[in-house]
Parts: C-alpha cells; sequence; structure tokens
C-alpha cells in the first residue's frame, strides 16, 4: 500500500496559526425585535397606512415643498450649512480612524541604518601599522531591517476594526440625519415667516382702517356728535394695533437671522414673499406602513450601527482573556569599512517570538468585559426606544395635520363672522343705535380672529413638514 507523503512540520504549523487565526471571539449580531404596528395611529385612533410602495417619505424635498423660495433656500443650505460640513467632517475623521485600527492587523516592517567615520593623521603611528596602508582614517557602518507582527488569533483587532466601520456607518447616518434636520429647520423657518409677514400685513391694514377711524371720531368729538370717550376707545384700538407691528417686524428680522445661520451667511434680510407659501398642503398624503421607517430614519438608522460597534466592543473585551502571540524578526549587514558592508559573511540574522497570557489583573479584564456587556444592553433599549419614539413622531404629526386642517377652516368663519358682526356694529354706531363700545370690542375680536388664522395656516403648513421629517423624509 502506498503511503500519503508527510507534510514538513513547517507547514502544519503554518497552517495551524492561520486556522487560529480565523478566530473570533464574542457574539455575532441579532437585530432586537421590536414589533411592528400594522398601520399608524392617526386623528381619533384612525388607522392609517397606505401602500408601502407609495410615501411622502420616499419622496425628494423638492417634490414636496414646490415653493420656489423655499426651494432655492433648503438647496442654498444643503450646500453651505456649517452642522451639515462639520457631520461630513466627522464622517472623514471616523474612516481615517477605520484605517489606523485597521492596520493593527498586519505586520510592521522598518528599516534603517548607520554609520561613522573618522580621520586622524597619526592613528597609523599609534597602531603600530604600515604606514602605506592605513592613511588614519577609518569608517564603521550598518544596515538593518526589521519586522514584527501579532497574529489576531482570537480576532482581537478584527473585532476593533469591526467596531470602528459600525462607528463609521453610525456617523454616516447622523450626517443624513443633519441633513433631515436642515431641510425642516430652513421649512419651518421659512413657513414662520410667511406668517409673519401676513400678520404683518394684517395689522398694518387694520392701522390704516383704524386711523380713519380715529379721524372721523375726531371730528365728530369736536363738533359735539359723540362723547371724547368714543375718541378714546377709537385710539385705543388704533395704538392695539401700532404696538403689534414693532413686535411682529422684530420676529421677522430675528427669523431671518436664524435663516441666515441654516444657509452659513451672515445676518441679513431674505427673500420670502412667495404668495402660495400657506396654501393648505393636500389631504390624506401617502405615508406607508410603520416598518419602513427602520429602513428610512437616519436616527433609527444610526441607533442600530451603534448597537453593533457595542456588540463588537464585547468580542474585543472576551479576546483580551486568551494568550497574544507576538513574533519579530531582524536583519542586517555591517563592517568596518563602508565599502565591505554588503560583502559575504557581514549579515547578521536573528527572530524572536513571545507568548503573553493574563493570569491576574485585579479584576481589569472581567471588568471591561462587563461594562461591554452593559453598554450592549443600554444601547439595545435606545434603539428599542427610538423606533418607538419615530412611530410616536409618525402619529403626532398623521393627528397634527388633521386637527390643525380642521382649526383652520372653523377659524376661516370666525373671521368671516367676525367681519360681518363690525360692518354691522359700525353701522348701528352710525346710526346712534349703539355705543361705541360695541364697535371696540366687535373690531378688537375681528383683528384677533385674523392673526390667529394666520397662525392657524402656519401650522398646518408646519404640519407638513413635521409629517415628511417622521417620515424619514429629506436626506436622501
Amino acid at each position: 500500500m502506498r503511503k500519503s507523503p508527510k507534510l514538513p512540520i513547517g507547514v502544519l504549523g503554518l497552517a495551524s496559526l492561520l486556522v487560529l487565526a480565523g478566530c473570533k471571539v464574542g457574539p455575532k449580531y441579532a437585530r432586537p425585535q421590536v414589533p411592528a404596528p400594522p398601520a399608524f395611529r392617526g386623528a381619533d385612533d384612525a388607522a392609517v397606512a397606505t401602500d408601502a410602495k407609495d410615501s411622502i417619505g420616499d419622496q425628494q424635498w423638492s417634490q414636496v415643498f414646490k415653493e420656489p423660495e423655499l426651494q432655492a433656500l433648503i438647496t442654498k443650505a444643503l450646500q453651505n450649512n456649517y452642522d451639515v460640513r462639520i457631520a461630513a467632517q466627522r464622517v472623514l475623521e471616523q474612516q481615517a480612524q477605520v484605517k489606523i485600527t485597521r492596520a493593527q492587523q498586519f505586520p510592521t516592517i522598518s528599516a534603517g541604518g548607520s554609520g561613522i567615520g573618522a580621520y586622524a593623521p597619526g592613528l597609523s603611528s599609534l597602531t603600530g601599522g604600515d604606514s602605506n596602508s592605513n592613511d588614519g582614517s577609518i569608517s564603521v557602518g550598518s544596515f538593518n531591517l526589521s519586522a514584527a507582527w501579532t497574529p489576531d488569533f482570537w480576532g482581537l483587532y478584527r473585532r476593533q476594526t469591526e467596531a470602528a466601520r459600525d462607528t463609521l456607518l453610525a456617523q454616516e447616518w447622523a450626517r443624513k440625519a443633519v441633513r433631515l434636520t436642515l431641510v425642516q429647520q430652513v421649512a419651518t423657518t421659512y413657513f414662520t415667516l410667511r406668517a409673519l409677514d401676513s400678520q404683518l400685513a394684517i395689522a398694518e391694514q387694520t392701522v390704516k382702517s383704524r386711523q380713519d377711524s380715529v379721524d372721523l371720531t375726531r371730528r365728530l368729538a369736536d363738533g359735539g356728535s359723540v362723547p371724547l370717550s368714543d375718541l378714546r376707545q377709537a385710539e385705543q384700538l388704533l395704538y392695539t394695533a401700532t404696538s403689534q407691528i414693532p413686535q411682529l417686524k422684530q420676529q421677522i428680522q430675528q427669523n431671518e437671522n436664524a435663516l441666515q445661520l441654516l444657509l452659513g451667511e451672515t445676518p441679513g434680510s431674505v427673500a420670502h414673499t412667495d404668495p402660495n407659501a400657506l396654501l393648505p398642503p393636500p389631504a390624506n398624503l401617502p405615508v406607508g406602513v410603520p416598518s419602513q421607517l427602520l429602513e428610512r430614519r437616519p436616527d433609527v438608522q444610526q441607533s442600530e450601527a451603534q448597537l453593533m460597534a457595542a456588540n463588537a466592543n464585547i468580542g474585543v473585551a472576551r479576546a483580551q482573556f486568551f494568550p497574544q502571540l507576538s513574533i519579530s524578526a531582524s536583519g542586517g549587514v555591517g563592517g568596518d569599512n563602508f565599502p565591505d558592508m554588503f560583502k559575504s559573511g557581514a549579515e547578521t540574522v536573528y527572530g524572536i517570538g513571545s507568548l503573553a497570557q493574563p493570569l491576574f489583573a485585579g479584576g481589569k479584564l472581567r471588568g471591561q468585559l462587563q461594562i461591554a456587556q452593559e453598554t450592549k444592553k443600554e444601547l439595545v433599549l435606545n434603539y428599542q426606544k427610538t423606533i418607538l419614539t419615530a412611530f410616536r413622531d409618525v402619529s403626532n404629526a398623521l393627528i397634527a395635520a388633521d386637527k390643525q386642517r380642521a382649526y383652520r377652516e372653523q377659524q376661516e368663519k370666525l373671521v368671516v363672522a367676525a367681519q360681518d358682526a363690525t360692518r354691522l356694529a359700525r353701522i348701528r354706531y352710525q346710526g346712534g343705535a349703539t355705543a361705541y363700545l360695541e364697535v371696540l370690542t366687535t373690531d378688537t375680536n375681528l383683528f384677533q380672529a385674523q392673526l390667529n388664522l394666520a397662525l392657524a395656516q402656519q401650522n398646518e403648513a408646519l404640519s407638513l413638514v413635521q409629517l415628511y421629517a417622521a417620515l424619514g423624509g429629506g436626506w436622501q
């Protein structure tokens, strides 16, 4: 019978090293289970869900916010905003950190050399040598090459690299979360500005009409047709409106500064004149199904990436319990004269191997493992909470969209009623059928109702922003 050839011991040893180097201690990652409801909770406990392939969260922000002014502002903000740029730099920093961490898996090789030379004319006589063969100069030189490697038997370095890559993934999702938040902030500030513009226009128109009323009442009071108290009440109405104008202008200018900061610019004015900005958003917008949030929301993805990094760090802590083998080798050449350095017999080669096994560290290793395990448990809870928070955000946005629409519709009816009440009160006053107090009351109610209607239009527009952000749209 023919015998099988025996493998050299060195080959077997190398194969054993490769097998061991392929091991990784620590748990494999498994995504925690968080049951998703079949539909979102809408207003009055209505279940809201649409086709999974049809959701505004999958649309680009330019398809949702169609006002040209707002689109220009968002585009500029995404290009220049400092928070976006800072987030991008953090991604680049973590990419470099991954390279540094991964480099531990590979051998390190270094080269060096040294040399010294001297000239002394009397050196030959001092050494008793032949003056013809020794001119009084000496030279010594050496060149060496060394390498060191710590085989990753237990996956210590690979787990560290895995954690670094998961942290990089978390930074990337954090950058996308910043972009989503930026789109939301720019849209929110823009709609707030347009509502303030509307309130300012209402106040200025009210001032104009009330000034006319004061002028008329003053003439009547001077002629003795009405008491002086009517003039004072008319002035009260006027000053109520004029006092609103400085406050509204203050809010407008401060919101412009806030928007300029989002754009990466110094404080200044911003274009906000689009007349269609506060038109009611479409009703019954498609929202998809709750399970889509796990893939679309950047904060959910960031939370899971952090959890994956924590899981890898458990492997890092476990690997510390096992022995670590270090291998180093060095070789070099040298001689008394530089030309003789590379001659045969001038070289020196040696290798060193060491094996270290932790025996007692005062509980440090167990403490490191425990903190890694407890950190993972914390991040599991954080991941589950982030998902539930996402479901809550969408539900709140759906409720707000429904109720803000209803509130705006009722506020429109209130304005119409207040306008008619004011008209009738003025007619009754001019006919002498009522006191000016009725005019004051109805006019005050009308002014407040008009301001509230502008605020209702703002909140309805913001409900679309809130829903779009809650669904994870805006960063794509």
